[in-house]
């Protein structure tokens, strides 16, 4: 009573607190005792840690103390005498410290890990030691064993199997307790140099007793399996989800037991799952310890656990060593026995070694009655609950055993570690008593055909432990609340759940005691008679209790009882118990639950081939009275004049009627006539091949999570290096799958658009490269793909995984002949993984399998298929609206028309009956011969070929009846005969194919051969389809090729036919809009995980066609024809009709009454109707469409892609529930009473109900009666003729199919659980993954997509076959594969469309990625030569100074830029006289660009890093990347009239190219190579780039460009960029402009650079002549480059080329080689400035260009002579037409310049940033403002609106804006242009400037007789003279302009130049900046010539 595994007892209190519950049990007047127990835990002042003990207590041994006594004082046993009693010695005298160790090799056993320990009296030293790692825990403190296991590392002595033994012989010499806890402190590693050192801590906190015995007994369980060799096959069990926490197969690799919440992997690399069978000691009665499941043992002893037998305490568990199911429990079904033949591994061991087991006491066996099949009917099926179940002898093979309750039952008292211990006491599971309890009350409540569900058990215990929770929360009156609580917890309340009775909803607030359990489960079990039976009285063991069960039974006096309830509570045992089944739907259903899919088939095909099912189907071929179904064929087709069956035989018959297709009566073939005019149907058109805009969006969130990928830090996915895409589409193995993927590739275009393929793709053929069927087939084609990948590198790989949920398996786990696993074999593989151009992306409907915790895609990686409407908005603008799974649930509660989800009772009726009568078959050979004779019997009737006298009608249901009728139907009214087609869901391929021959002989005896198709869907194989309807598609369509075959589905659209869809799961097939009911009648109910429903229903998932119909209303319909308004009519008359008839087969007292709306049929047909062989026409034209309801119209703005959270709609309608009421019995109690609330459409069978209770209809409009005449369907009838009905096909694209389900699947699906869902929605969402824990929140209807995946990544786990069980890394929590992606969407929905835009629209962009905007604009102002001399030959490599000096200079500006600026004026130069004057606003707007894609030696900005660039970040090794220090440079410039400091920030890897006066002290210069050097891996001069505002987008990326040479780039920066472009750029060399110069132009920045280098030429010219190095020519050239050159390019002079173009071909060149040319260029020093030309597409043609060398203007890639061009500097104010001012100016010097014409430099258009962006703003403001140009100067000392912009860029606008009115005479007056003085100065494009020099001996142009419109005098110097001045001559009124910097030096300069003698002057002809007199103004003089 006193051990307590969740607390320590209070001692004192315990006697009083005992007699007070025993009192208060007595006396209390209700069954349930209050919660007196609860007052034995410690009080909430003491704060408690995991497992009950307080915070102080956390360091202590794991077995705890019993009391709260301090410790006792321990005394060391004393060491033997001789031995070595040293600290840091063992009693072997040898050393342990790690000081001593570190360099040794020491021993370590396998299994062991070295691991410090502290010694008392050695506090700073650390001895070492070998633990069992199994004893250890991992980092989060979980996953140690009890005990201890070490080993001696001094002496070698090995086996302390007690840590006190271990502590002695290490001389610890501990004055406490020897604990591992306190001394076990780190682990030991080995560093990169081999010695031994002090790892992490050894983490000992949360490592609790309950925790520890779990773990043990696992391990023991793992030593079970580990003796099983099998796999784990796929039995499917009777839940769809398993009892999460429960123990799991041990994975293949190590078979260790998986832990729950032990995320982390354990130390030696095992990677746990999270799911185990986690054994729970729990109370199970007041005060009694109990071990779950557990018998002879409570657990493993506390520590002495060295004698402890693993069976003793897993021997409850022991059936598990044999097969896992993947489907739905954890704890696999024992037992599989098949005709008393197979016994599997579990049974094996459940059975016949019982014996040998302690599983239950000796010699206590139950004998199985013989002949227990035979009597009963039966096989019963035994659930395991609590204890072990006795030993079975005798006919045990009639016996099915089964594991799946005691899992429950485990994983329900598997508390998670964060509610172990919560507020005052701590948290206890739910006892066995109330789990038996709960375990009647919800079998009791169970309808008759039920079968029970462990999904809705496990709710119910969930529920009944949170009320539990939060009661004893409400009881110790915490502050919380219950609501906050349950959110602290993540704990949803929800209302009661199916099968928990309200009384319950509170859980009882006292446990259970064993004695009161068994007369309140009989109490609870008498609310429903004999179905549920409890033995509990008089019951001493689970033994005598079966053995009372298998008497009784065999007596008949369990005749009618479904369950039996064994409960064994003797005195001083555990209670025991145990459920069995005896009901015989029920038992039949949890037989082939235990069948695995594959072992289901087989049985089905081994049934079919042994004849077993013959008898069945003459059975059902008996119509009773009415005759026989085979001989009224026979008659049928003797009438049509066609040869009798071959024999009686039913195979061969139907092999005959397979090789017999065409009937000699079939009406003509459209092979053999043409469709006139009237015969087209004008409304039919294909339209899945067109792209909807919501897959546009898809495609195009798939490519921004792409470019996120490469976006990230992680840089996974380099975009920009990657030039083409290519890609294979993964497929399912099934051929029309194959054919459908390939058909939408092919006609998508994608292939086209990657240059796979020609313009126009031959055939379909060549499209098939590209997909591949995962079958033994793709192993080579993945392998050639990675190999190409490896080779090219530039390529991007995208592997589509399409559906990709098929095939999950580990490879390692199965064999390459399975076929499974092939998925991970492949796409798993380390060469994919680790390929950086593989991106894998994963498309699927059903994503849930691969959303665990272990899964490889990381939740950024997801995409979900976005809702097509936000608040009622229609976002994509459809023309269709998606028709889903949530949408078919929605019809099921809209009761204003029929649901287009129903079931079929009268089927159900049928096939239970029939289910009875053989028992030994499979239920799927059973419904499935009975759905295909009601088809048969529906084709009969319908066909009008058999008499009416035989009421074949009653023969078939009344869904069957209307799904014929309206086959045969549709194809009559549309003059082109387009019809439906049917789906049959066959899942055995046996199965399916039996059904096709047996459709295939009726449809050919009744002579419909060429009505419709009978098409056999099998997976492996292609469409077989028959010519005549071969030709009438290729008819439809509109195809020539003669060859052609349909081989998709999609391309049956309008065909009339029956579609037989076979194999275990569909693969993905698309199926056409055409399809009017799914029937999925015959599907299995036993594997109820949610993928597998959701991928049934998924077949019927539908897009409507809305452009009739607005978007708040999608109209789903009715699958109603015409005819079908009749039905509710009809119910009448068939009853009618089956009263007068009597019983016309065996099976006609089992069918319904047709009283309800779901079994009314079409009018009976005439008996008359024998003269015409055409199918009835319906009587009404009704459409029915139900009007919208809310949640249609309101459907939420982000939607779930998965079906039944895919919030299109709202699916829930909380007031429809089919859980079942609960009556009061007793007022001290209450039980259950069994209240059926069924839908309106089901109905009971006679047999069971007489007269069913009326149930409320929902109201039906009845159209108008049609007289019920047959009529012929011409085209000429009124009502085909009508655009509205002509064509029944156009009608049904209209509207979505209806479904069929069996009974217990509709009953699954259209009932909600506690949340409001679906309840199918809390399924296990596929069989390969388990459930984290029973104690997980449920989903809720408000999750979004990317919620639910979240939870399905918190809550599931994988099993050991799921190939993500292995995606585990040591020391991470996730393993995410970086370039993989999941793409989910509803099914059906477009998805193969979406991803195949995305890889168009990818390999767009990679062409865009690689390709950018490039100025190609001709030069302007071209003109002829005059002398036409070809100074140089073409091919001329390098310039010769005396020929260039012979060129004669080129004043005209070409660059294209530069359109809008004043021409130069150049004798013999003529400008074209149609030229338009442009404004430069609009220059940026037309430059022309086109786009080049990026040669391999292009520059790039920081967007770009592929591998090879890392190098670029350093060049030196020794320092690490992105150090660098700030150097300040100071130099004196006369013109500047002070000291100019700059600010160097420069790498630590770039510090050899400067020289300092010490290391790391003071700069003092650059190093510059002399003129004599050459090395073919070096450019020689340095390369300054200015720059501003491109701190991302500047090409500042030369590595490519310079091919790996080594150059030195510097960044010349304005101060306040300072720090982003340090950023940006951490590599390269920023020198930084002094402060004063942030707001100056790009003439700044140049004239900075030239002076700056001019000064350092010196000082290194300095530094060699002192000796410091080689004497020599220093070489003095710079280059100025623009941060946008992207390009290089040299003109080719291959002959063959230039004489085949007639002119030189350029081709890409790097700037290496460019930069090299010219720096080798013999004669360069002679040259002040070099560049090359402006590339331009159309230069090359012209003429003038043919000069390799010329002279004139360069521009944007200068290579400057510092030295030669001393004298002649940059303005610094200037901010335009710098360059131009300064070409101008070095060649009035004299100085000669050259540009290279065989080379050319590409510029990027960027639009960001630059020093031609200016801004204007006022002094204000300090905003951008719109001011005119004639604002931006004023009269000098007026009241002016100024500007916060520099002076001199004003002017600069201001003049070339308005010199057309400043200077009057020379607007288009190119012959009289305005004098220019030492400088030019842009005066617009209709001003033309007329540069001269004044300084002496400078190169003028000869002004002779030229006579000048105006004179533009800027900053005048001294070399102006009135003398200089007068050498030209004016115009009478010409202009003159004169500017300075202030108004003093403006009047000094007219007076020392004497204008005013020629110049005439006024007062309001001076004028200033718009400039604030602190801004320093300029000012400017006007005046006209006299």
């Amino acid at each position: 009573m006193g051990n307590s595994y969740a607390g320590q007892l209070r001692t004192t209190r315990f006697e009083e607190v005992l007699h007070n519950s025993i009192e208060a049990s007595l006396r209390s007047n209700i069954v349930v005792p209050r919660p007196v127990f609860s007052q034995l835990y410690l009080e909430a002042e003491e704060p408690l840690a995991h497992n009950g003990r307080t915070e102080n207590d956390a360091e202590d041994d794991e077995d705890g103390s019993e009391s709260n006594s301090p410790p006792i004082p321990y005394q060391m046993k004393p060491p033997p005498e001789g031995c070595c009693t040293t600290d840091g010695f063992c009693q072997a005298g040898r050393d342990l410290r790690l000081s001593s160790l570190a360099s040794d090799s020491l021993d370590v056993s396998p299994g062991f890990m070295l691991i410090g320990l502290k010694s008392p009296s050695l506090p700073d030293s650390l001895l070492v030691g070998a633990v069992d790692h199994r004893f250890l825990p991992d980092e989060r403190g979980h996953n140690a064993l009890l005990g201890f296991s070490g080993n001696c590392i001094g002496c070698g002595e090995k086996g302390f199997r007690y840590f006190t033994d271990f502590a002695n012989h290490i001389n610890l010499k501990l004055s406490t307790q020897p604990k591992k806890q306190k001394h076990l402190k780190f682990h030991l590693y080995r560093n990169s140099q081999g010695v031994l050192v002090k790892g992490s801590p050894i983490c000992w906190r949360g490592h609790g007793k309950i925790d520890g015995r779990i773990r043990q007994m696992s391990s023991s369980l793992s030593e079970l399996h580990a003796t099983s060799d099998e796999r784990p096959s796929s039995v499917a069990l009777m839940r769809s989800s398993h009892a999460a926490g429960s123990y799991t197969a041990a994975s293949h690799a190590n078979g260790v037991p998986q832990i729950s919440d032990t995320p982390h992997p354990l130390p030696n690399g095992i990677s746990p799952a999270s799911s185990i069978a986690q054994t729970v000691i729990n109370h199970s009665g007041p005060g009694r310890p109990s071990a779950t499941g557990m018998q002879t043992n409570a657990g493993p002893p506390k520590k002495r656990h060295k004698g402890w037998s693993p069976e003793s305490g897993a021997n409850s568990l022991s059936e598990n060593t044999g097969k896992a199911p993947p489907s739905s429990s954890v704890l696999p079904s024992s037992t599989v026995i098949t005709n008393g033949a197979r016994l599997d591994t579990s049974a094996t061991l459940c059975c016949s070694q019982r014996s040998s087991t302690t599983l239950s006491p000796s010699g206590l066996s139950v004998a199985v009655p013989d002949q227990l099949l035979h009597t009963c009917g039966l096989k019963p099926v035994i659930f395991k609950g609590h204890g072990p179940l006795p030993q079975l002898t005798g006919n045990f093979n009639e016996v099915l055993i089964s594991s799946l309750l005691q899992s429950c039952y485990l994983s329900s008292q598997t508390l998670p570690r964060v509610y172990q211990h919560y507020g005052p006491s701590p948290i206890q599971p739910l006892s066995t008593e109330m789990q038996i309890l709960l375990t009647v009350y919800y079998l009791v409540q169970l309808g008759p055909e039920q079968v029970p569900l462990i999904e809705d058990l496990e709710q119910i215990f969930m529920r009944s432990w949170r009320e539990s929770h939060l009661s004893e929360i409400r009881h110790n009156q915490q502050p919380q609340t219950p609501a906050s609580q349950g959110r602290h917890y993540g704990i949803e309340a929800p209302p009661t759940l199916p099968g928990l009775p309200q009384h319950l909803g509170l859980a009882p607030q006292q446990p259970l005691t064993p004695s009161q359990l068994p007369w309140l489960a009989q109490l609870a079990a008498s609310s429903c008679g004999a179905g549920v039976v409890v033995l509990g009285e008089h019951v001493g063991s689970l033994a005598q209790g079966l053995q009372q069960m298998f008497s009784k039974l065999m007596e008949g006096r369990f005749k009618n009882t479904n369950y039996i309830v064994v409960i064994v509570t003797a005195s001083g045992h555990e209670t025991q118990s145990c459920v069995v089944v005896t009901g015989k739907h029920q038992c039949r259903a949890l037989a082939e639950n235990m069948f695995s899919p594959n072992e289901g088939l087989r049985e089905i095909n081994y049934q079919l081939s042994s004849g077993e099912a013959q008898e069945l189907i003459q059975f059902c071929s008996s119509l009773g009275q009415d005759g026989d179904m085979d001989s009224l064929l026979d008659s049928a087709t003797l009438d049509n004049n066609e040869p009798s069956p071959l024999s009686s035989s039913q195979e061969s018959t139907e092999e005959k009627s397979v090789k017999n297709t065409h009937s000699p009566k079939a009406s003509h073939s459209p092979k053999d006539r043409v469709l006139t005019p009237k015969e087209t149907c004008s409304e039919f058109s294909v339209e899945w091949r067109d792209i909807r805009p919501i897959q546009l969006a898809v495609a195009r969130k798939l490519l921004s999570h792409v470019c996120a990928i490469a976006d990230s830090s992680t840089q996974n996915l380099d975009l920009v290096s990657f030039d083409r895409v290519s890609f294979l589409i993964l497929v399912p193995p099934s051929e029309v799958t194959f054919q459908q993927t390939v058909l939408h590739l092919w006609s998508s275009g994608v292939l086209q658009e990657l240059g796979t393929l020609e313009q126009e793709c031959v055939s379909q053929r060549q499209a098939e490269r590209y997909v591949v069927k995962m079958d033994q087939s793709a192993q080579v084609r993945v392998d050639s793909l990675i190999q190409e990948a490896h080779s090219n590198s530039y390529t991007l790989y995208i592997l589509v995984h399409d559906h990709a949920h098929w095939d999950i398996s580990s490879a390692s786990y199965y064999s390459t002949d399975s076929g499974l696993g092939l998925v991970d074999q492949l796409l798993n593989s380390r060469k994919v993984r680790d390929a950086p151009n593989i991106l894998i992306l994963h498309v699927t409907s059903f994503p849930f399998a691969l959303q665990t915790q272990f899964t490889r895609i990381s939740p950024y990686n997801e995409i979900h298929w976005p809702s097509s409407f936000s608040n009622d908005v229609d976002l994509y603008h459809e023309r269709t609206c998606y028709f889903g799974v949530s949408e078919l649930l929605e019809s099921t509660r809209s009761g204003s028309s029929l649901p287009l989800m129903r079931c079929d009772s009268s089927f159900e009726s049928m096939a239970s009956a029939l289910e009875e009568r053989f028992p030994k078959l499979h239920s799927a050979v059973i419904r499935t011969t009975v759905l295909i004779h009601h088809y048969c019997a529906a084709l009969m009737a319908v066909s009008g070929r058999i008499g009416g006298s035989h009421n074949l009608h009653k023969h078939t249901s009344v869904e069957t009846l209307g799904i014929v009728q309206a086959l045969l139907s549709a194809a009559q009214q549309c003059p082109a005969h387009h019809g439906h087609m049917i789906l049959l869901r066959i899942p055995s391929l046996a199965l399916a194919a039996w059904a096709h021959r047996r459709l295939s002989r009726v449809r050919r005896q009744l002579g419909l051969e060429e009505s419709f198709e009978i098409i056999l869907g099998n997976p492996s194989q292609p469409l077989n389809i028959g010519h005549s309807f071969i030709d009438q598609i290729k008819l439809w369509l509109k195809i020539q090729e003669a060859d052609w075959v349909p081989r998709t589905y999609l391309e049956l659209e309008a065909l009339p036919c029956i579609l037989i869809l076979s194999g275990s799961e569909p693969q993905g097939e698309s199926l056409p809009r055409s399809l009017k009911y799914c029937d999925l009648r015959v599907i299995s109910c036993s594997y109820l995980q949610r993928t597998t429903v959701e991928q049934e229903l998924g077949l019927a998932a539908y897009l409507l066609k809305t452009e009739s119909r607005s978007p708040h209303n999608p109209g789903p319909g009715s699958d109603l024809l015409e005819s079908d308004a009749e039905k509710l009519s009809s119910t009448d008359i068939e009853e009618e009709e089956s009263q007068e008839n009597g019983k016309s087969s065996p099976v006609s007292s089992h069918q319904p009454n047709q009283s309800s709306p779901d079994v009314g049929t079409l009018d009976p047909f005439p008996t008359q109707s024998s003269t015409s062989t055409s199918p009835n026409v319906p009587k009404s034209t009704m459409d029915t469409i139900p009007p919208p309801s809310q949640a249609q119209t309101q459907p939420p703005a982000q939607s779930s892609s998965q079906s039944f959270l895919y919030p299109q709609l709202s699916l829930i309608h909380p007031s429809q529930s089919l859980t079942q009421t609960y009556s009061l019995v007793q007022p001290i109690f209450q039980t259950l009473a069994q209240t059926n609330s069924q839908p309106y459409f089901q109905t009971l069978p006679q047999h069971q109900v007489s007269h069913p209770p009326p149930q409320p209809l929902a109201p039906v409009v009845r159209p108008r009666r049609h007289p019920s005449k047959s009529t012929s369907s011409s085209s000429s009838s009124p009502r085909a003729s009508s655009p509205h009905l002509s064509c029944s096909w156009a009608r049904g694209v209209s509207r979505p199919p209806s479904v069929l389900l069996p009974r217990s699947l509709y009953d699954i699906i259209t009932a909600n659980d506690g949340s409001g869902l679906p309840r199918c929605t809390s399924f296990l969402p596929h069989m390969s993954v388990a459930w984290a824990s029973s104690f997980r929140p449920l989903l809720s209807k408000m999750m979004t997509c990317t919620e639910q995946s979240l939870y399905y990544r918190q809550w599931t786990v994988p099993r050991p076959y799921h190939m993500d069980s292995n995606n585990r890394t040591e020391g991470r929590s996730d393993n995410f594969h970086p370039r993989r992606l999941l793409l989910s969407g509803p099914p059906q929905v477009g998805k193969t469309g979406a991803y195949l835009h995305f890889l168009g629209i990818l390999s767009r962009m990679l062409i865009r990625l690689m390709e950018v905007d490039i100025y190609n604009e001709e030069e302007i102002h071209l003109g002829v030569q005059k002398d036409g001399v070809q100074y140089n030959p073409a091919n001329a490599l390098w310039p010769d100074p005396d020929v260039v000096k012979t060129l004669p200079f080129d004043y005209t500006v070409h660059d294209p830029k530069y359109d809008d600026i004043s021409l130069v004026y150049c004798p013999g130069y003529k400008p074209a006289s149609d030229a338009n004057p442009v404004h430069q606003e609009d220059v940026c707007l037309r430059r022309r660009t086109t786009r080049i894609k990026l040669s391999k030696y292009a520059a790039f900005n920081t967007y770009h890093h592929c591998e090879q660039c890392h190098l670029y970040l350093g060049f030196n090794p020794r320092y690490q990347i992105y150090e660098s220090t700030l150097h300040a440079f100071t130099f004196t410039h006369l013109l500047l009239g002070e000291e100019i400091q700059l600010y160097f920030i420069i790498p630590k890897s770039k510090e050899h190219y400067f020289s300092f006066n010490q290391p790391g002290g003071q700069l003092e210069g650059m190093r510059l190579p002399l003129a004599a050097d050459r090395s073919p891996d070096c450019i020689k001069s340095p390369i300054f780039t200015p720059t501003t505002g491109r701190h991302e987008h500047g090409l500042f990326n030369l590595y490519h460009a310079m091919d790996g040479a080594s150059h030195l780039h510097i960044l010349v920066i304005k101060e306040y960029e300072m720090a982003v472009y340090k950023k940006y750029w951490p590599n390269h060399i920023l020198l930084v402009l002094p402060p004063v110069f942030n707001g100056a132009g790009i003439g700044a920045a140049h004239f900075l650079i030239k002076e700056l280098s001019y000064h350092n030429l010196e000082l290194e010219r300095s530094r060699r002549q002192e000796g410091s190095g080689p004497t020599g020519d220093v070489w003095p050239f710079v280059i100025l480059a623009d941060d946008s050159c992207v390009m290089w390019n040299a003109v080719d002079f291959d002959a063959r080329k230039y004489m085949l173009t007639h002119g030189p071909v350029e081709h890409g060149a790097s700037l290496k080689q460019v930069l090299q040319h010219m720096e080798d260029c013999p004669h360069l020093a002679h040259y002040g400035l070099c560049g090359i030309r402006k590339w331009s597409s159309r230069v090359l043609t012209d003429p003038n260009t043919r000069e390799p060398f010329s002279r004139g203007h360069l521009h944007d890639f200068l290579l400057l002579n510092v030295d030669r061009s001393q004298n002649v500097q940059y303005d610094q104010n200037r901010f335009t037409c710098h360059d131009v001012d300064f070409t101008l100016r070095l060649h009035s010097a004299g100085v000669l310049i050259c540009r290279f014409n065989n080379f050319s430099v590409m510029k990027k258009q960027i639009a960001i940033g630059g020093y031609r962006t200016f801004i204007i703003k006022t002094k204000m403001t300090d905003v951008p403002t719109s001011v005119g140009p004639s604002q931006y100067v004023c009269a000098p000392d007026s009241k002016h609106l100024f500007l916060a912009t520099p002076a001199q860029l004003l002017l600069e606008k201001y003049l070339q804006h308005t010199s057309h009115k400043l200077f009057p005479l020379s607007t288009k007056n190119y012959e009289h242009p305005v004098l220019s003085v030492d400088c030019y100065i842009n005066l617009g494009p209709e001003v033309t400037v007329c540069f001269v020099s004044s300084r002496p001996h400078s190169v003028n142009i000869c002004t002779t007789g030229l006579l000048f419109s105006g004179l533009l005098l800027c900053f005048a110097d001294a070399f102006v003279t009135p003398s200089f001045l007068k050498k030209f001559t004016f115009l009478k009124g010409a202009t003159l302009c004169v500017i300075s910097a202030d108004r003093s030096s403006l009047r000094q300069t007219v007076g020392r130049l004497e204008l005013e003698e020629e110049w005439r002057f006024r007062l309001s002809d001076e004028f200033q900046t718009a400039n604030a007199k602190e801004d320093r103004p300029l000012f400017f003089l006007t005046g006209k010539h006299i």
